[in-house]
Formats: C-alpha cells, sequence, structure tokens
C-alpha cells in the first residue's frame, strides 16, 4: 500500500465525487481512478458503492477512512515535528475561530514577540472547525460555544456579554439598557445559524417568547456594525467586538443573562510547537487583562 494511494481515498472519500477529487488534487480523473481501484485490490474489498457515476462510501470504506486519517496525520505531525525543531522562528500558525472579534489585538500582541511566524486564519461555522479539529488541520481554535468532543481539548478564555447595539437615531439610543421582550418588534441583523453567537441569542430569545426577524444575516460578524450604523437594524454583538469609533449606542440586556463563553480548543494529538504554546500565553494574557478592565 502506498503513501499516495492513502492521499487520494482520503481525498475521494470527503468529497464523494471522482471529478472534484481530481480537481483538488490537480490530477486527471482517469489516473485518481486507477489508483482507487488498485487500493481496493490491495485490500480485497469496494470502499464506495458506485451507482452510475456517483460515489457513496460504503461501510468499508468509512472504517478505513477513520484509519487512513488516522496514518497521514500522525505523519504529518511527525513533519511538523522535525519543521518545529529544525527551524523555530519560522513557521505557520494554523487558526480557525467562531468568535474572531478579539483575534486582531491578539495576533498583534503575538506578533511582537514572533514577527517571522505567519498566520493562516479561518472563519468558519462550529461544525466545520470541529471538523478541522479532527482532522487535526489546526493548531487552535477560538470558539463560542466551546467544542467538546473525544481527543479534544478545550479551554475556557473569557466570558463575554452579549450587548443590544442600536444606531444613534434610533428610540432606544438614550436608554442604558433594554429588557428582550422591548425589542420582539424590531429588525435585527446578524450572522448566519450555525455561528455560536446566533445560535446562544436565538435560544435566549425563544425563551423570551419571540423569534428575531433578521433582515439581514452573513457570514462575516464585522459587518453588522456597518449595518447598525447604516440603521438597517440592530444587532446583538459580543462587549470584545464594541469600538468607541463607531456612532452606535450599545445597551445591556436587562431580564436575562446572554453571556458567550469564548474557548481555546485544541487536538489532544496534534503536536503543539513552541511557537504555538507562546500563542496560547498570548492568548491567556489578552483575556486575563481583559477581564481586569472589565471588573
Amino acid at each position: 500500500m502506498e503513501l499516495l494511494q492513502l492521499q487520494y481515498f482520503v481525498a475521494v472519500a470527503r468529497l464523494e465525487h471522482m471529478t472534484e477529487a481530481a480537481r483538488s488534487l490537480h490530477v486527471t480523473q482517469s489516473s485518481l481512478s486507477k489508483t482507487i481501484q488498485r487500493l481496493e485490490e490491495d485490500i480485497g474489498v469496494p470502499l464506495f458503492d458506485r451507482i452510475g457515476r456517483k460515489l457513496r462510501l460504503n461501510e468499508f470504506g468509512s472504517r478505513f477512512l477513520r484509519r487512513a486519517e488516522r496514518a497521514l496525520f500522525e505523519l504529518e505531525q511527525g513533519k511538523q515535528e522535525i519543521s518545529d525543531l529544525s527551524s523555530p522562528e519560522h513557521g505557520t500558525l494554523e487558526l480557525a475561530v467562531t468568535a474572531a472579534s478579539a483575534l486582531p489585538n491578539i495576533l498583534r500582541e503575538f506578533r511582537k514577540k514572533r514577527p517571522n511566524i505567519q498566520f493562516h486564519v479561518q472563519m468558519l461555522t462550529t461544525q466545520e472547525m470541529v471538523t478541522l479539529l479532527h482532522r487535526g488541520e489546526v493548531d487552535f481554535c477560538l470558539s463560542s460555544p466551546p467544542v467538546q468532543g473525544d481527543e479534544i481539548e478545550c479551554e475556557i478564555v473569557c466570558l463575554d456579554p452579549i450587548l443590544i447595539a442600536v444606531p444613534m437615531g434610533h428610540r432606544l439610543a438614550e436608554r442604558t439598557s433594554v429588557s428582550l421582550t422591548e425589542l420582539r418588534d424590531e429588525w435585527f441583523v446578524g450572522v448566519k445559524k450555525g455561528y455560536g453567537t446566533r445560535d446562544l441569542v436565538d435560544s435566549v430569545c425563544n425563551a423570551a417568547g419571540f423569534v428575531p426577524n433578521y433582515v439581514y444575516e452573513g457570514d462575516e460578524p464585522a459587518r453588522l456594525s456597518a449595518l447598525v450604523e447604516a440603521e438597517i437594524g440592530i444587532a446583538f454583538i459580543p462587549s470584545t467586538a464594541r469600538n468607541s469609533r463607531e456612532r452606535i449606542k450599545y445597551l445591556q440586556i436587562e431580564d436575562h443573562e446572554l453571556v458567550r463563553e469564548i474557548a481555546l480548543v485544541w487536538h489532544k494529538s496534534r503536536y503543539i510547537t513552541r511557537v504555538a504554546v507562546e500563542f496560547r500565553e498570548v492568548v491567556a494574557e489578552y483575556f486575563g487583562a481583559l477581564s481586569k478592565q472589565t471588573i
């Protein structure tokens, strides 16, 4: 069995589409198909059910996929460890976030310590982030809500109150706080379902007896403030995402505890580089200082 066969099999298994897998691997479809056929011959069973031109991972394939991903994962960790030992001052920090509001400040502080380290950051839904965690493809995730699971380590780093953001001309702009029930007829702007803050807000509003009327649902939380300023709608904004330069008034929520937990999450078996350890320390220092400011 060849390493290339495993790599090709994992790509096809994840996509369940030969053409798309060939495109992602930058190989011809015929070459990819022959490689998968040789792998199945080596193992002695078919790994996919073929219905016309469609592929579906069968029970044999599902079981083998877990093993193949684990094998490739361990090899990648070996490469990462050697790279860390040989070139500790360079490298790339792989990050995924569902809670991005504090990330720019954290990265700025980290870059002061490690100016030569590159970042690759992905803004994801919780489920997308969990998938990358299980594959061992990211060093750390900043997640809200926290993520629990096998082989996943989760550390709560911040309790972040969620506020109501209204434009300066809004009927509530002179207030300092508001009850949720007063908001039942408002228009809201927010992120899509699947993001932790959105799911938390919807749950609390449902408990208060109403469903928020979203006139905008996107996947860029940073855009919400501009939409509030433009008077498109009001928004639930985490305290860590406030910006004093915006012409927005932030109100406390009176009758419900609406607080999101931000967690630093990582795969227990992923090799933690010295750079990653330092990043974890910067995260702890940043949120520790932030909590002292809010006390």
